[in-house]
């Protein structure tokens, strides 16, 4: 049975930086944790990666999975689910980018460029583990793709 989880995070950057920071598959290693290596496999017809192969840490080895990426809603939304990996039956997700505006701390009355970024994601092991690891694991995925992308978008 697969682990559902949903989240989301305020960025102080535009959907579409946000869009174009989870599409450029080639430089998640240099953002995403755990992320070690990243080939884009096949491209569709506006150049981005429809099926990428990751190679990632997880529970302390190096696993290779490769996803199916769908544009059907961008650049709202992306989504994928997984073709092939160690360890795991299904990791499908979804990130949704929902334009907002936020107040600037330093200046109350500026308000600044925002996107709510939504993460949703069913994840099933492959091998056998305790719910509460399973869980943890979900939550850690999560946790850690929203914080990431959020320092990124910020960054740039």
């Amino acid at each position: 049975m697969a682990e559902e989880a949903h989240e989301r995070i305020q960025v102080t950057a535009p959907p579409d930086v946000c869009f174009g920071i989870a599409t450029d598959f080639e430089r998640y290693p240099e953002w995403a944790n755990n992320v070690r290596q990243v080939k884009v496999l096949t491209r569709d017809e506006q150049g981005r990666g429809s099926t990428v192969e990751f190679r990632v840490a997880g529970l302390g080895r190096s696993v290779r999975q490769v996803f199916a990426y769908d544009y059907v809603d961008a650049p709202a939304a992306l989504s994928w689910h997984l073709v092939e990996g160690e360890m795991l039956r299904r990791l499908d997700g979804r990130y949704g980018f929902q334009p907002s505006d936020r107040a600037d701390a330093a200046e109350p009355n500026c308000r600044r460029e925002a996107t709510v970024v939504t993460y949703d994601l069913a994840l099933e092991f492959g091998l056998p583990l305790p719910g509460l690891v399973k869980r943890q694991v979900t939550g850690l995925i999560m946790g850690n793709a929203l914080k990431a992308l959020k320092q990124e978008a910020e960054r740039r």
